[in-house]
């Protein structure tokens, strides 16, 4: 997969694209592009897909500080690299570029750089300033300047829209489960180990505080959780708290991240982790001693362990 930034060095043949912010690269992502690939090969053509970086609303409605995604700019291209398309272009957002139209988009984007074949797009897509191109004006524009159309339907996953918004929610809500048959795959979140106040140590369950690579990353809801570890190349076990911490913390919404690593004992601190989260365990309480937050903790290990297939 080829990489673009801009569009100055872009070529492809017979270019069949999409377009969209694509956070998350999930099911209904997939069936677009799997639909992308398919009339590639049928035209001869390439696979192309066209995103932005930053997000639109971070551009476009600044004053917002709530806006929290499901992929880092590297983890979404790295997605879309496994999903298998021939070119990647991530266009950079500004204010400047909100304000085209959809019929300027469509005449000095998609036509006079791209030289776009074919278009394919959602069900609900739009685009232009104040999003006013919908698929019947990109249909007139098709015809207009010569260039194929298809809209997809939405994927249905129990018979509810996939979309980035519910898989959000679902997160929000600590209901990993949804979020991850949604997605397709497990939710990560990359960080490093920063020093904390190592209490856990003192009860047995030693922990290392995470601070999340993108303070627009989206942290799951207050509670328990059963992850994977990933760093240094190897991948452990372990539970982890969701919680808050407001003072000395970067993370998004003041949300802090403590990860017990079964069965390690190593200093990490300033290590680069990836947490894969698996299901949630349990929300987050206070308990009234030390004996009873450790008697709790001894259940959450072993209902991690066996969540994570290690029993």
């Amino acid at each position: 997969m080829k990489v673009y930034y801009d569009l100055k060095k872009f070529n492809a043949v017979n270019p069949v694209v999409t377009i969209g912010t694509f956070d998350g690269v999930h099911l209904g992502h997939r069936k677009i592009i799997a639909r992308l690939k398919e009339i590639a090969s049928e035209m001869q053509g390439e696979s192309v897909i066209f995103t932005f970086f930053p997000h639109p609303r971070q551009v476009v409605t600044p004053e917002e500080h709530n806006l929290r995604l499901i992929n880092t700019l590297p983890e979404k291209i790295e997605l879309l690299r496994q999903s298998g398309i021939d070119h990647l272009i991530v266009f950079p957002f500004t204010l400047e570029f909100s304000k085209l139209s959809y019929q300027e988009f469509v005449k000095q984007v998609l036509i006079d750089q791209i030289r776009t074949s074919c278009l394919v797009v959602g069900y609900d897509h739009k685009f232009g300033q104040n999003r006013k191109g919908d698929y019947e004006y990109l249909a007139n524009c098709a015809e207009k300047y010569h260039f194929k159309i298809e809209r997809l339907g939405a994927l249905l996953v129990d018979e509810i829209n996939v979309s980035s918004t519910r898989i959000r929610e679902a997160l929000e809500n600590g209901n990993i489960l949804t979020a991850n048959k949604y997605l397709g795959y497990h939710y990560e979140l990359h960080g490093r180990v920063v020093e904390g106040e190592k209490i856990g140590r003192k009860i047995g369950y030693p922990t290392a505080n995470i601070e999340a690579s993108e303070v627009t990353k989206l942290i799951p809801g207050y509670g328990v959780y059963a992850v994977k570890i990933r760093f240094a190349g190897k991948i452990y076990l372990g539970m982890l708290n969701i919680g808050s911490r407001p003072t000395f913390n970067q993370n998004a919404d003041a949300r802090s991240i403590e990860v017990n690593i079964f069965d390690f004992n190593g200093i990490i601190y300033r290590e680069e982790v990836t947490l894969i989260f698996h299901d949630k365990i349990r929300d987050e309480r206070k308990f009234p001693n030390k004996e009873a937050l450790m008697e709790q903790l001894g259940r959450d290990r072993a209902i991690a362990r066996k969540i994570l297939g290690d029993q």
